[in-house]
């Protein structure tokens, strides 16, 4: 997806119709979940073809606190809501837990675009190349496996 319609479209439209291909949801959810990956800074990282280190440096560093502040906590109470709980209706349970997707989603586009507003652009990055550049300003770099898969859904 580096091909140059990038720039045509916003941070969050652009994520909306990448996490829609198939196998994307696959690939993010196994760098989250199996690879302690940060989805919305390798997403960014593909839109912005980010290869600047310290830009990079800047977006990791932004996104370790807004997902310790807002997305983390929220995450975990979306999990914990997904099991019945002893006396509560469970139309009441999962109103409530579409609640918290929504407002999780929520947190999600706000990361996403005060990264877009970090700027980096169009740096040039093919996909994979910024996939790897993200995963190991995150701290913890993913196996370059894990990042192929996702870089070849995003293609």
């Amino acid at each position: 997806m580096t091909d140059g319609h990038l720039g045509l479209m916003n941070i969050w439209d652009w994520a909306l119709e990448a996490y829609g291909r198939p196998g994307v949801p696959q690939a993010c959810l196994a760098l989250q979940d199996e690879h302690g990956q940060n989805t919305c800074l390798l997403l960014w990282a593909v839109w912005a073809e980010a290869r600047d280190p310290d830009l990079l440096a800047r977006a990791a560093a932004l996104t370790r606190t807004w997902e310790a502040e807002a997305i983390g906590p929220l995450r975990a109470v979306r999990r914990g809501l997904k099991a019945p709980a002893a006396g509560v209706p469970d139309g009441a349970r999962e109103r409530l837990l579409e609640d918290v997707k929504a407002v999780e989603l929520h947190a999600e586009r706000v990361l996403l675009e005060a990264l877009a507003d970090l700027g980096g652009r169009f740096g040039g990055a093919p996909a994979l190349q910024a996939l790897e550049a993200a995963s190991a300003a995150w701290g913890t770099a993913a196996s370059r496996e894990a990042l192929a898969a996702l870089a070849a859904a995003l293609e």
